[in-house]
């Protein structure tokens, strides 16, 4: 019984934390930024921060690019078969009365945040060869992660899951590293 109402009340909390996101979208000047910020989040924002990271290391960078594609490939799977496992409808469709859509979503399920997942793992790995970079990685990976929730695509657990998998993936590059003789 105590199992069921902590996990009743914490699916309360979820849905809370995601309507109160969600009103910001209200403002059209907050929808429309953080469309874009979605959309960036897409890939742009990382092309663009891959190029960066390239022209301040030159020639050593291709091994960071190596582990770029190696997270982005190995995060991908996981949040693949752990929507389809989970098949968690997103907020907008479960609370219609209570959530908008800002944005189409680019699959179908809810549980993880994918653009959180990558811009997690993205902003670790990119970071760590390019700490100069994290000035402009860090808030815009706090800002996709923020445009899940306020355009109705993701509860706040999503997200936060979705962070934490995408570190877990770029901690284990990071320490893997030598393990493949190629140093960060």
């Amino acid at each position: 019984m105590k199992l069921h109402n902590a996990k009743t009340k914490f699916l309360e909390l979820d849905l809370k934390g995601c309507v109160v996101l969600n009103h910001l979208l209200h403002s059209k000047g907050v929808a429309a930024f953080f469309k874009m910020i979605s959309r960036l989040g897409n890939g742009i924002f990382w092309y663009v921060m891959i190029i960066a990271a390239w022209l301040l290391q030159g020639l050593i960078y291709s091994m960071q690019l190596l582990y770029l594609i190696i997270g982005s490939t190995f995060g991908t799977v996981l949040y693949r078969i752990l929507k389809t496992k989970t098949s968690r409808p997103r907020p907008y469709q479960v609370h219609h009365q209570l959530i908008r859509l800002g944005e189409h979503p680019l699959d179908h399920y809810s549980f993880p945040s994918g653009h959180t997942l990558h811009a997690v793992m993205a902003t670790t790995l990119l970071g760590y060869s390019v700490p100069l970079l994290l000035i402009l990685m860090l808030p815009f990976t706090i800002l996709v992660a923020l445009s899940r929730m306020i355009l109705g695509l993701h509860y706040p657990s999503d997200v936060a899951i979705g962070a934490v998998i995408g570190a877990t993936v770029a901690i284990s590059i990071i320490s893997l590293a030598p393990v493949f003789n190629i140093s960060l």
